[in-house]
């Protein structure tokens, strides 16, 4: 069994079904071998190379189920608006970047968020004109569905003016808003989008993410921007990056599936908005602006012919649905949907449903009957959740008291996959493990396992990878797997009594690290991808002592 095309960890704690009590792995061209203890592995696999983990924790590497790589990318490289605390901070960051931009570029930056500040006031269009002098900017709010303008920028959209949910001097919302953010993500230039693309895939890496799923859309980044990303993700070093393309499957998308080779034409399809922006559509007003319910931007006959479409063409459909009112158009389309194709015809195509924050246990059951997964984001709840949230305000504790459900629909049977929704909340896949644990809203939360899995195993799964095994560290599996510095985990006897167990059950499953609201959450020091590094942290530690730019 040995091998010179072997990888033999020891020494550590391999999170594995196969064996509980299992310290090393060996990994032959990408592929796990065998999981055992170190004893055995040396003897099996003399020939090996042998990697040491001191006592390190191997888990199978995350998949983030929902980002978007270069507007995160642009975060991390530029300008961050999270920590603005009001609209003097936000003019204060806008006028200073603006300063060192280099000629021709647009400046974009995300993250305010007008619910945390001291004084809600926005600033006006005259306030941020003069603090970015002739630099177009772009300053999306924290849910990426409203956005501050410079009338630079509105030069490069005129047609916004013109369009619903524009705002002659507040954010600007709806089709107004899709306008001005093509025109931004057009006038970025070439080094500017490779940067934040690179930036973005180094993070991931370094966050223990083998694979991220790209939600693109003309509407959203653009054409150029996913064939670039796609380009860039090619290059060996990177973690896989799976296409989504937010289009109505019309001919000319479904030559685009084909020729990217992308897995749906979903993602971020919009049916609705956001809560944040008093977008997403409800059935009722929102209990801070009683007089709007939202935005519904698709009818529900174009939502049955997309997934009709989608579903005779073999690509997966998906759509971005957060209102209860939205959530019911597209359950209800489905339902129309399978009198066309038929039900096993659904199912076996595996359509997906991004966010679905408010949605009830009949529906889910539905959901179930279709094998529909729910890509889900636990950090919503922990970011927006609890009586005093976002949420609360704008729907009112008993409305916001029912959102992201994880318990309900993990009950009812609904595959999850877990993602960040990126920049919206941070590639942090261990604090979002943790968020759909504690969830603000008793009895909603998950346990630690059946999050892990939806944030590893579950984002395979909804990229159409059904094997049973990707995901996890058993023989025949891709070598997807991170090492973390964590803390000392729960164990389980051979005769299955935990040993170790915390006060509180949900906090410490066995295998798992403790992830209580005072936990240390792990840190990664390696990620690999079917068997080759793609980050390192003694790379980047080397790279911070000699002052070097680390590369993943």
């Amino acid at each position: 069994m040995s091998s010179s095309n072997t990888t033999l960890l020891v020494g550590g704690r391999i999170h594995t079904p196969s064996s509980p009590d299992a310290t090393a792995m060996a990994v032959t061209d990408g592929v796990v071998v065998w999981v055992g203890q170190d004893g055995p592995g040396r003897a099996l696999h003399p020939d090996a190379e042998v990697v040491d983990l001191d006592g390190a924790f191997v888990a199978p590497a995350f998949v983030d189920a929902h980002v978007h790589a270069t507007n995160t990318g642009l975060h991390l490289t530029g300008l961050d608006l999270t920590e603005a605390r009001d609209a003097a901070d936000l003019l204060a960051a806008v006028r200073a970047a603006a300063d060192s931009a280099a000629p021709g570029e647009v400046l974009i930056a995300h993250g305010w968020d007008e619910t945390t500040w001291t004084d809600p006031r926005l600033p006006s269009r005259a306030e941020l004109d003069d603090a970015a002098g002739a630099v177009p900017v772009y300053l999306s709010r924290v849910d990426v569905h409203s956005a501050l303008v410079t009338s630079a920028l509105l030069d490069l959209a005129p047609d916004a003016a013109h369009a619903e949910g524009y705002s002659p001097d507040g954010p600007l919302t709806r089709d107004a808003h899709h306008l001005v953010r093509v025109a931004a993500h057009a006038a970025i230039t070439v080094e500017q989008r490779e940067r934040a693309q690179r930036a973005f895939l180094r993070a991931a890496a370094a966050a223990g993410i083998v694979s991220v799923h790209e939600c693109a859309g003309p509407t959203i980044s653009g054409e150029d921007d996913l064939r670039a990303l796609l380009e860039v993700a090619a290059e060996p070093g990177y973690p896989e990056v799976v296409p989504y393309w937010g289009a109505l499957a019309d001919a000319a998308a479904v030559d685009l599936a084909r020729e990217l080779g992308l897995r749906g034409l979903g993602g971020d399809l919009f049916v609705d908005g956001a809560l944040g922006s008093h977008t997403a559509a409800l059935h009722e007003p929102y209990t801070d602006r009683p007089h709007t319910s939202g935005t519904r931007y698709l009818s529900g006959q174009a939502i049955a012919d997309h997934i009709v479409a989608c579903t005779e063409a073999g690509i997966q459909a998906g759509f971005h649905v957060i209102g209860d009112a939205a959530v019911t158009e597209v359950v209800e389309a489905f339902a129309v949907a399978e009198k066309t194709t038929g039900q096993r015809a659904l199912a076996r195509v595996g359509h997906r449903l991004e966010h679905v924050e408010m949605i009830t246990a009949e529906q889910a059951t539905a959901l179930v009957r279709w094998n529909v997964t729910a890509s889900m984001q636990p950090a919503f709840d922990a970011a927006w959740g609890g009586a005093h949230g976002m949420y609360a305000t704008r729907l009112g504790p008993d409305r916001a008291g029912s959102l992201n459900p994880f318990a309900a629909l993990a009950a009812e049977g609904v595959p999850l996959a877990f993602g960040s929704d990126a920049p919206v909340t941070p590639l942090d896949p261990w604090g979002s493990v943790r968020a759909a644990v504690y969830h603000h809203t008793p009895g909603s939360g998950i346990s630690a396992r059946a999050a892990f899995n939806a944030h590893t195993r579950g984002g395979h799964r909804a990229a159409g990878v059904a094997d049973g095994i990707t995901g996890s560290l058993v023989p025949g599996a891709p070598a997807h797997y991170a090492v973390w510095e964590a803390d000392e985990l729960v164990v389980a006897t051979p005769d299955a009594r935990v040993q170790r167990w915390s006060t509180d059950p949900r906090s410490r499953v066995p295998g798992l690290p403790p992830l209580d609201p005072d936990a240390t959450l792990p840190r990664c020091l390696r990620t690999v991808r079917a068997g080759q590094v793609i980050y390192d942290h003694a790379d980047d530690t080397a790279h911070a002592d000699t002052g070097g730019q680390a590369r993943a």
